[in-house]
């Protein structure tokens, strides 16, 4: 646990260097000048760029109809406004009826960075940056809502979408992935299946092939409970460009004819293994998989390495999804 914190700690000394980068660096000249400029701020540390994730939005704040801003928090603006009338939203729509305000939110991505810290499967570092753009989206009260929801976002606004300023790079999180599982286990000592995929990596030939970091990224959350405890999550996502690779073999599929789909899928994803993490992971290859590559090895048809049927087999015994 001591070196959880210690990497923790760390990692917060290191975020000063990241936010000074992402205000240097302008948006439009993509992540990979970005990498650039945070190797010169961070030399000690080979950053490279895994992948990005879109399509999501943060609620934003207010403006008036000439662009002016009035809140910098949309919903801490409601919130207040409905207090001061003991909550009622009829009197809130009342008494902006005349008044031109409209609601913004934060566009974005996520960009994955990773980082060697180690030899161990999952001693790296993972920063995210987000690069964002304010867009101004429903004008407010226009609507008549009848619920907060509607009121500070409804079904349909994002057509209206007008951008307010340039998109910028901001600063997420930093963190060492290692560290962080191991103050899951602090927690709760049985492991996750987040904890048994990076074990089964390591077991294997993907392991000894490839680094983890190279593949997947881990998408963490914490939270405190309604005891006030701290709750953790990890979510492996496949840095593949895309779709997971076609799967393509029917249930009843086995030897040489499962053996060339499996192979087709390994080199498709770039990695030995490669289907057993996305059966794991997704539904690009069903379960049924496992089962017939156990059954194949035991016949004495050995197209896997015999470390890979061990942890196949593994899983039949005790199965788990990430």
């Amino acid at each position: 646990m001591k070196e959880s914190l210690a990497w923790s700690e760390y990692c917060k000394s290191l975020a000063t260097a990241v936010v000074e980068t992402c205000s240097k660096v302008p948006v439009s000249s993509g992540p990979g000048a970005f990498v650039k400029a945070l190797g010169q701020a961070l030399p000690d540390w080979k950053f490279r760029h895994a992948m990005s994730r879109g399509g999501w939005y943060r609620l934003g704040g207010i403006v008036d109809g000439n662009g002016q801003r009035v809140s910098d928090s949309l919903e801490s603006w409601v919130e207040a406004a409905l207090d001061e009338r003991d909550g009622d939203i009829g009197q809130l729509i009342d008494d902006f009826a005349g008044q031109t305000l409209y609601a913004t939110r934060l566009v974005g991505q996520t960009h994955y960075l990773v980082a060697s810290a180690g030899e161990e499967t999952d001693d790296f570092l993972q920063l995210e940056i987000e690069d964002l753009q304010e867009m101004r989206v429903h004008r407010l009260f226009a609507n008549e809502p009848a619920t907060l929801e509607e009121l500070v976002d409804p079904r349909g606004s994002s057509d209206l979408q007008q951008p307010i300023g340039m998109p910028v790079y901001a600063f997420r999180r930093l963190q060492h992935i290692g560290a962080f599982l191991k103050r899951m286990l602090a927690q709760k000592p049985e492991p996750a299946p987040v904890h048994r995929m990076i074990e089964d990596w390591a077991k294997s030939s993907a392991g000894s092939t490839s680094t983890f970091y190279n593949h997947w990224v881990i998408a963490t959350r914490e939270h405190l409970d309604r005891y006030h405890q701290s709750v953790f999550r990890a979510q492996p996502i496949a840095t593949l460009a895309g779709d997971a690779p076609e799967f393509d073999a029917a249930p009843g599929t086995s030897g040489l004819e499962l053996y060339a789909a499996l192979g087709h899928f390994d080199r498709e994803a770039g990695y030995p293994l490669a289907w057993y993490f996305h059966m794991l992971t997704s539904k690009a290859v069903p379960h049924w998989v496992a089962q017939t590559v156990v059954e194949d090895a035991l016949a004495g048809f050995a197209y896997l390495p015999q470390r890979d049927v061990d942890v196949v087999r593994s899983w039949l015994h005790r199965p788990y999804a990430v």
